[in-house]
Formats: C-alpha cells, structure tokens, sequence
C-alpha cells in the first residue's frame, strides 16, 4: 500500500490531536512547543501546519516540497533551549525529536485507518510503514533512525511510551489545544468530540497524563462510536472523505506568494 492511499483519507483527523498531545508528552519536544508556540491565541496553528506538511510532502509537486520544508527549517531554527536553561533541553532540528513527531504520525494515523478499515496485509503495512519515514527524513532524520521495521517500531514505541512526562507547562499547551476558547464557534462546537475521540485513541497513561476522564461507560460508548463510523464512513463519497486534503494543499499553494512561513 502506498502513503498517498490513505493520507487523504478525512477520518484520519480523529487522530491529529492525538498525535499532538504524544509530542507534547515527550518532555524535549513538549518544552520547545510550550516555550515557542503562542497555544493561548491559535492552540490549533501546530495540526494545520502539521496537516499542510504532511498533505504537501505526500501529494505536492517537488518544488512545492522543497518550499514546505524550507518553511519548517526556519520556523525551527530559533526552537532550541538555552545553554545552561534547567532540563529538559530541547532543539528543533535534533533528530531523535524529529524522529519521534513523525512516530506519533504514523501511529495516530494506522491506529485511526485500521479501526476504520481494519487491519492491513502485512506486506501492504511493512510498505506504508517504511514510506512513512518520509515525514522526518525530510528534515534532519538520517534514514537509518527511522526502526527498520513495524518489530522494531513496537520496541521503540513502547521504551518512549515510558519516556514520556506531562508537567504543568504541557499541561497547559494541551489543555488550549483541548479547549481552543479563541477558535471560531463551529469548532468550538466540534471539540468535545474531538476530545472524546481523542482521549479514546490514547494510550491510558497519557490519556491520564492529560487529564482526559475515562471510565468502563466512556469506553463502551467509544467502542460503538468506532463500530458506528466503521459501517458509516468507508460509504461516503471520495470527495468528502477527500476533502481536506483539497483544501489544505489548496491553501498552502494559494500562499505561494505570501511571506508568511508555514511549520510543522
């Protein structure tokens, strides 16, 4: 199976914020973010942009890669710790931190797909897996980072699962992520879904971590929610479920002529 098959698929949404609050859980990159990311005026800002990378890095033209990740580059150049600043230290273009961004990706996104669709063939998971490394080595990950294979990926998934701290700084990013109060009125309206989702699609430390209640009827009312999307959403038509893909490529490619940077 190809990356381009599934990454235009819309429900591949439920697990955006997902994906955000596990980088945030990650302490070197959850302090870069909390300490160079204004969450309290556009909490919502990190998933278009990281939307736009990923819809341009798979469906974009090579020149419009080359612009999106000229623009990541230098959105990262001032996101480093200061020498001497209390730990945890961070830096952007650090690979270990790149490497795990796009781990949350693609496992947010297969986690999403298969409950969806269900589970891929092997050869059809082991192909989009490796294609997958595309969205951190782009940047500054050397390919060899990136586990070579889904064994491999479970291992580190699991130690960094263990790695991860949410203190009150990252509680508060993902809070505003959460509780976007400055977002229009039709997404504050989507947001208890959005966490409800979200909150079910997490593992349950970090689901804690967060904060995010849960309890036995939470959890049956999730799995009906995954069982009722699962019969409904595979039936839509393709230019629904395709529709954020259009217009988020459609968007950055309207900015051609903007100065305006757009990260990850």
């Amino acid at each position: 199976m190809r990356l381009s098959d599934i990454s235009n698929e819309a429900i591949l949404l439920g697990g955006g914020a997902r994906a955000i609050l596990l980088q945030l859980a990650m302490p070197a990159v959850g302090h870069g973010v909390a300490n160079h990311s204004d969450f309290s005026s556009d909490p919502l800002r990190r998933l278009r942009h990281t939307l736009t990378y990923l819809y341009v890095l798979v469906y974009g033209t090579d020149a419009e890669k080359a612009r999106i990740t000229g623009h990541v580059n230098r959105a990262h150049a001032p996101v480093h710790s200061a020498p001497g600043a209390p730990a945890p230290s961070y830096d952007a273009f650090d690979p270990r931190q790149q490497l795990w961004v796009a781990a949350t990706l693609y496992d947010s996104a297969l986690t999403v797909y298969t409950a969806i669709f269900g589970e891929l063939a092997a050869d059809d998971a082991e192909s989009l897996y490796r294609q997958y490394a595309v969205l951190g080595t782009a940047l500054q990950m050397p390919a060899e980072l990136w586990p070579e294979d889904r064994a491999a990926f479970a291992r580190y998934w699991a130690q960094s699962l263990r790695e991860l701290r949410v203190d009150a700084d990252v509680s508060r990013v993902g809070h505003a992520l959460l509780h976007p109060a400055a977002a229009p009125p039709w997404i504050r309206g989507l947001m208890p879904a959005v966490r409800f989702l979200t909150a079910g699609f997490l593992d349950p430390s970090t689901r804690a971590s967060f904060d995010l209640p849960w309890n036995a009827r939470r959890q049956r009312l999730f799995d009906r929610t995954v069982r009722v999307l699962a019969a409904v959403y595979p039936r839509l038509p393709l230019w629904l479920r395709r529709w954020p893909a259009r217009h988020y490529l459609a968007a950055f490619r309207a900015s051609a002529a903007s100065p305006s940077a757009v990260a990850a």
